[in-house]
């Protein structure tokens, strides 16, 4: 982890973001001593559930065997295969036998939807979630996830197309939680002109999250690159300043006791 990037990122958000949540990170890696690893139990059954308490400072350390969900285990890469009648899950069901999420509206466009879907394989064996003031030397992270606020989205989403001629500098595809914060950032670091995600859309995770939150995540690439913008952008401005006194601590918790 490059140490420098580590601490001015945190000394800008600590400025622009006064009281915002600092993200999450995570990497792949075949070392078996990162992180604390999670053991398969049925409390963890959803990645968004589990990740809860990396947003509080744990850094754990997942692989195949403690997803239990197999759609999260087809979006951290760990398998590239969806369980049998999944068109059928994520639609109408089966009656009698499966009951659907009513996701999409027939089995049919699910089945097209998956064909023009992309995926990734896992790069090794586990994938470790740490919080961002907890990085260390030998640490890499590849994707930067915020778990934010509408003002806090703003800036994020701003900062983000601050430097870009095309208006979709941030995208916000149909996924699954995890979806929107692994495979499609994960995918993203590999193009050209890695995007930003915006998700948490996904109805069946939303429970695991606050009421008031949706994710932002970042390739490392991007999110390096929108570090540097910080000190040139909007964040230095009158209009960002009224908004910087909502996200702070103090006037967050008033807001959210009206």
């Amino acid at each position: 982890m490059d140490a420098l990037l580590k601490d001015s990122f945190i000394e800008r958000w600590n400025a622009s973001f006064t009281g915002a949540e600092l993200p999450i990170v995570f990497w792949y890696t075949d070392d078996p001593s990162s992180g604390e690893p999670v053991s398969p139990s049925a409390n963890n059954h959803c990645l968004i559930c589990t990740l809860a308490a990396v947003r509080k400072g744990k850094s754990l350390r997942f692989d195949n065997d403690s997803v239990l969900c197999g759609g999260g285990k087809r979006m951290l890469g760990f398998v590239s295969t969806f369980h049998p009648n999944f068109e059928y899950f994520l639609s109408c069901g089966i009656e009698g036998k499966m009951e659907g999420e009513r996701y999409k509206k027939s089995p049919e466009l699910v089945r097209e939807s998956l064909k023009r879907s992309s995926s990734f394989s896992a790069p090794a064996k586990y994938i470790v979630f740490k919080r961002w003031d907890f990085l260390e030397k030998p640490d890499d992270p590849a994707v930067v996830i915020f778990f934010a606020t509408a003002d806090v989205l703003s800036g994020l989403f701003t900062l983000a197309n601050f430097d870009q001629v095309e208006p979709d500098g941030v995208y916000a595809p149909f996924s699954s939680g995890c979806g929107s914060i692994v495979q499609y950032p994960m995918i993203e670091g590999g193009s050209e002109r890695p995007r930003a995600v915006l998700g948490m859309f996904d109805v069946s995770a939303r429970p695991c999250v606050p009421s008031d939150l949706l994710t932002f995540a970042a390739p490392i690439k991007k999110f390096a690159v929108m570090v540097g913008n910080m000190d040139e952008s909007f964040l230095g401005t009158p209009s960002w300043e009224k908004v910087l006194k909502r996200i702070s601590r103090e006037d967050w918790i008033k807001g959210h006791m009206l």
